[in-house]
C-alpha cells in the first residue's frame, strides 16, 4: 500500500484536506484516528467517521511486532506485513528509528546478510511509515533514518513519499531524516528537487574503486571521489553534512592506504565519518578489528582533520546485525514448515510449538 492510496480512500469517504491532515497526523503519532476533541468545526463526515475502525485496523495491520529484541544500542524490533513476511526495525538512543525500504537487498554487499538473498519485494510507502507509527506507540522517535534492510534508491518513489509525509504531518525535523545509499545518480537528481530535503548518508567503505565494487558488487560504478563531490554539493546546498558510513573490516579496508585514501577525499569536506566494525555475521569469513585498533583509527583520522564517530555495530550483543533477525527467524519457519510435512507423510500428528 502507498500513501496516495490512503489519501484517495480518505477522499472518497468525503474527507476534506483537513480532515485528510488531521488523521494521517494522528496516524503517524500512533494515536487513535478519531483521538481529540469532536466539535462541531472539526465533525467528520458520516461515511468517514463510520469506516474509521476498518481504516485503523488496516493501518496498524501494515506493521506489526513479531519479536522484540533489547540491546545495548536500542531495541531491535522483528516486524511482520500484512503478507506475513517480516523486515527489520531499530528503537535506536536518543529518540532514533532505524525503519526498512525494502524486503531484501539487490546490492549484494558482501558483508551484510540482508543482501544474502537477493530482493524479495519492494515496500509501499505506507509500509515504511508505518514502521514510524508502530515505534511511536512504543515511545517518542524524534529521528528516522532509513539505513535498515534494502538499498532506498532501489525504492525512490516510495522512500521519498514516506519521507515527505514524515517531514510534514509527521512532524519530523527535516535534518532528522537521514536518506542511506552506496550511491545513485537518481538520488542525488530528485532529493534536491524535493519539498523535505533529508540529511544524506553515503556508504563508502573503501577509497578504492577496484575494491568497492567487491564489497558492494551491484552498487553504481561510482569512483569514490566522485560520489564524495557528488555529495559535498548536497550537503552545501542543504546546510546538512554528509554522513559517510565505513564498515570497518579487518585487514581489508583498516590499513594505512585507506586512512591516507580518506584523508586526500575529506579533508576540507563537509562531512562526518562513521566508523561501524563489522557485526560478525555467520557464515561470513570477515572480522572486525579489535576496539584498540578501531579506536587507534577513529584518533587518527580526528588528528588529520577529518571528524570522524566510531559507532558501535547495532544488535552486536544480541546477534542482531541488519538483516540477521529475519534470516534466523526465516529459518526456524522452514524448520518448522520440514517438520510438519516429514510429519505428515510418516502419519504422524505434527508438534505445534
Amino acid at each position: 500500500m502507498n500513501i496516495d492510496a490512503i489519501r484517495q480512500r480518505l477522499r472518497a469517504l468525503g474527507a476534506r484536506p483537513s480532515h485528510e491532515a488531521r488523521l494521517l497526523r494522528a496516524w503517524l503519532q500512533g494515536l487513535a484516528l478519531d483521538a481529540g476533541p469532536r466539535t462541531e468545526s472539526n465533525r467528520l463526515p458520516k461515511a468517514l467517521q463510520a469506516a474509521l475502525p476498518e481504516l485503523e485496523s488496516e493501518l496498524r495491520a501494515l506493521a506489526r511486532v513479531r519479536s522484540e529484541h533489547p540491546g545495548e544500542d536500542g531495541i531491535r524490533l522483528l516486524v511482520e506485513l500484512v503478507d506475513e513476511q517480516t523486515v527489520e526495525s531499530v528503537l535506536l538512543p536518543r529518540d532514533g528509528l532505524c525503519v526498512s525500504t525494502q524486503l531484501g537487498c539487490a546490492v549484494g554487499c558482501v558483508f551484510c546478510m540482508t543482501g544474502k538473498d537477493g530482493l524479495l519485494r519492494q515496500l509501499g510507502s505506507a509500509e515504511i511509515v508505518a514502521q514510524v507509527a508502530l515505534a511511536r506507540r512504543l515511545r517518542r522517535v524524534h529521528k528516522v533514518v532509513f539505513m535498515g534492510m534494502g538499498e532506498p534508491a532501489h525504492n525512490l518513489d516510495a522512500v521519498i513519499e514516506a519521507i515527505e509525509l514524515l517531514g510534514t504531518e509527521g512532524a519530523i525535523p527535516h535534518k532528522n531524516l537521514v536518506f542511506s545509499t552506496v550511491g545513485d545518480a537518481r538520488v542525488f537528481e530528485r532529493l534536491p528537487q524535493m519539498q523535505v530535503k533529508p540529511a544524506l548518508a553515503l556508504s563508502l567503505h573503501t577509497t578504492r574503486a577496484e575494491l568497492r565494487a567487491q564489497l558492494l558488487p551491484r552498487a553504481p560504478r561510482i569512483d569514490p571521489a566522485e560520489l564524495v563531490e557528488l555529495g559535498e554539493t548536497y550537503a552545501r546546498a542543504t546546510g546538512y553534512p554528509i554522513q559517510y558510513q565505513w564498515t570497518l573490516i579487518e585487514g581489508v579496508n583498516d590499513g594505512a592506504e585507506e586512512l591516507e585514501g580518506i584523508v586526500r577525499l575529506l579533508a576540507g569536506k563537509y562531512a562526518v565519518m562513521n566508523m561501524i566494525p563489522f557485526n560478525t555475521v555467520d557464515g561470513l569469513d570477515f572480522r572486525r578489528p579489535s576496539a584498540e585498533r578501531a579506536a587507534e583509527i577513529a584518533r587518527t583520522l580526528h588528528r588529520r582533520g577529518i571528524l570522524t564517530k566510531l559507532r558501535q555495530s547495532a544488535g552486536q550483543d544480541v546477534d542482531a546485525g541488519c538483516g540477521q533477525l529475519r534470516a534466523r527467524e526465516s529459518k526456524v519457519v522452514f524448520v518448522r514448515r520440514e517438520e510438519k510435512r516429514a510429519a505428515r507423510s510418516a502419519g504422524m500428528p505434527a508438534i505445534e510449538r
